[in-house]
């Protein structure tokens, strides 16, 4: 920092003479630089003042990018979130609907099971109608076989009966007369009383079906009498021998 002008030997005392120089003139001539201080100070607060200059531009830029960063991240989010919200409702839709194709499914199976046990009970019935009808028509078949040899034979019967009939009414003095009733024939018998020749007896026979049976008679006669004759006649299907009886039983009620 400091500079001597002369030498260390020079600050010894010399002898003092009248022709000698002053001690100040004999002091050494210091230089502190003060000027290149000055001057280095100077560049190195302009370069200081540059770097801060420097520093602070490049702080508030790295803030600004900083900011525009965050309200961009924030942007981001906020689009991130509303895009989260969409496929939340999105999502919850596309359940609800899978649940409704879900029920929905359900009840077509449902639906369908039900068809399906109606049409397979229907067909069981039809199954069982048809085998009812089946049995039907083959009873109806054997009946009407059997009607038509009962006609027949009925036919043939009547072909021998009406001379036969002839003969029997002529003997027993018989007459055969409607009771205004279906499948019912009344017999009237005379000459069965010696005081009064036109006195009359009769029953009532009914046809209906197959076995005859004894409606009515006049007079009163006892029923297990007329029970046998009926009973032999729907045995023998002989209709004059079964007159005969008949009109015995009415003549010995009468005496």
């Amino acid at each position: 920092m400091f500079e001597l002008s002369a030498s260390t030997s020079a600050m010894r005392p010399s002898t003092l003479t009248a022709d000698a120089p002053s001690m100040a003139d004999s002091l050494p001539s210091i230089n502190f630089g003060f000027d290149d201080l000055r001057d280095r100070m100077a560049r190195f607060t302009e370069r200081f003042d540059t770097f801060v200059a420097k520093g602070r531009k490049q702080v508030l830029e790295e803030r600004n990018r900083f900011r525009i960063n965050v309200a961009e991240l924030q942007d981001d989010q906020r689009l991130k979130t509303r895009e989260i919200e969409n496929l939340a409702n999105r999502s919850a839709s596309h359940a609800q609907t899978i649940d409704k194709e879900a029920a929905e499914t359900a009840e077509m199976h449902a639906a369908i099971a039900s068809i399906t046990q109606q049409r397979d009970a229907r067909a069981q019935h039809r199954d069982s109608t048809r085998s009812e009808i089946a049995a039907i028509r083959k009873q109806i078949a054997q009946r009407v076989s059997a009607q038509q040899h009962y006609a027949k034979a009925i036919d043939e019967q009547a072909h021998l009966n009406v001379p036969e009939l002839d003969f029997w009414q002529t003997y027993l003095c018989l007459r055969i007369e409607g009771t205004g009733t279906v499948d019912r024939l009344r017999f009237v018998f005379t000459h069965v009383d010696e005081k009064d020749w036109e006195k009359e007896v009769c029953f009532d026979l009914d046809t209906e079906k197959k076995d005859y049976r004894v409606a009515s008679v006049k007079p009163k006669v006892d029923a297990e009498q007329i029970g046998r004759c009926v009973e032999r006649l729907n045995d023998s299907r002989d209709l004059g021998p079964f007159l005969k009886r008949m009109r015995e039983l009415l003549t010995a009620a009468l005496n």
